[in-house]
């Protein structure tokens, strides 16, 4: 089968809908990291807060509370990597065994397709998903940057680099919270891709919940209503 044959398995409907998907993913993570000032995402407001955490951890004597914090933290993007490992894996191990999810696939959308589609359907999960791991793991190596620049901070308060190095640690805070949201789009964009192999349609619908579910989260939650009172 030449790679003609292979795309003309594909409606346009379909590739319109993996467009939409990869559309909302990036664009909806520009506009988290990227709001108007009058409107600030729940992550633009974290990262307020964390830069003031790094500023506060410098009078904390001692500052086993902070390390505490940040090792609690950083396993999350552990638990998230290996996570992700897993699910890659899996989505491996199905495209290893296509032609069976093909049959499952076919009694649902009542629609046979070679094995190709299922394979190919797969795959875009699965880059999904690797990006996600890629991200949490880059997260994870800079909860180790951050320690380090959190140990390097001076205990006199007075000290001129105190302040610097905290603001150091708190821009490295931020980078690598910034890195961990981005992986956990990933992951959410993964799963309504997963969508896509009940038809186009389902993808599409998939690719719009997961959008409206984000935004509210960043926009229009409460935990962003208490954040905006602080």
């Amino acid at each position: 089968m030449t790679f003609a044959d292979r795309i003309a398995l594909f409606t346009p409907l379909d590739y319109a809908a993996v467009a939409l998907l990869f559309l909302c993913w990036l664009g909806i993570g520009w506009r988290i990291e990227h709001p108007g000032k009058k409107h600030l995402s729940t992550s633009v407001l974290m990262a307020d807060y964390r830069r003031e955490w790094m500023k506060q951890m410098v009078t904390r004597d001692p500052r086993i509370f902070d390390a505490q914090v940040l090792a609690s933290l950083r396993e999350g993007t552990a638990f998230f990597a290996s996570t992700s490992v897993i699910a890659i894996g899996g989505t491996l191990a199905l495209i290893g065994n296509a032609e069976k999810l093909g049959g499952v696939a076919s009694e649902i959308t009542l629609m046979d397709h070679p094995a190709i589609v299922w394979e190919l359907k797969l795959l875009v999960v699965t880059l999904l998903l690797t990006n996600a791991f890629l991200k949490f793991v880059w997260s994870n190596r800079l909860f180790g940057y951050c320690s380090v620049l959190i140990a390097s901070v001076p205990n006199d308060p007075e000290h001129p680099q105190a302040y610097p190095r905290a603001t150091q640690a708190a821009e490295i805070n931020v980078t690598l919270a910034r890195s961990f949201n981005r992986g956990l789009r990933s992951i959410y964009f993964a799963l309504a891709c997963a969508a896509w192999l009940a038809g186009p349609v389902a993808l599409i619908a998939a690719t719009l919940i997961t959008l409206v579910v984000i935004w509210r989260r960043e926009f229009a939650s409460h935990s962003r209503k208490i954040l905006l009172n602080g």
